[in-house]
């Protein structure tokens, strides 16, 4: 089998794209059935499950990062998805949710502000390696949860998804911390 398929190049892009994250949105591992991936554009289409979507809302500086991981001794390539979020505001039902969250094997969805979406942890699942809770040291520091990293190990980048797979699966409860 051919290893080199390369079939198209790519011109510059007009400079009409933004950085950072506006949500991200949490189910449980295993919950999403087969995914249906278009065999010409990669993009997640369609799931075969019903999960249930936890949206929590950004602002700031957090960020999707994918490093691309190579080995031509050994014959390998893995994605390392890394989602990096800080969540303004200390409370308690936020905490008591996140200390579930930070322990369980998740599947997450990022919406991007360029509003595209993608999936991690498709097939391995995405674990929590990182993070800590603040109540900041000088009067204008942040109160919050500071730097939760989020990552997944996958042979592919994290799946762009039609927006619909998301918004069709997305529960109307979220905290609002008072």
């Amino acid at each position: 089998m051919s290893c080199n398929s390369l079939s198209i190049g790519r011109t510059l892009p007009c400079t009409s794209s933004v950085g950072g994250i506006k949500a991200f949105y949490v189910c449980s591992y295993g919950t999403l059935g087969a995914l249906n991936v278009s065999g010409t554009t990669g993009e997640l289409e369609s799931i075969a499950g019903t999960p249930t979507l936890y949206k929590y809302d950004v602002e700031g500086s957090n960020g999707l990062e994918q490093a691309v991981t190579a080995s031509a001794e050994n014959g390998s390539v893995f994605y390392e998805q890394t989602l990096t979020v800080t969540l303004k505001k200390l409370d308690k039902l936020t905490q008591f949710e996140l200390t579930d969250l930070l322990k369980s094997r998740t599947h997450v969805f990022v919406e991007d502000y360029n509003s595209n979406y993608f999936l991690m942890g498709a097939t391995n699942g995405v674990h929590s390696s990182g993070g800590s809770i603040t109540t900041g040291q000088a009067y204008g520091d942040l109160s919050g949860f500071s730097a939760l990293t989020f990552t997944a190990q996958e042979v592919l980048p994290a799946y762009f998804t039609v927006s619909t797979v998301v918004t069709a699966n997305e529960s109307a409860s979220q905290i609002e911390p008072a």
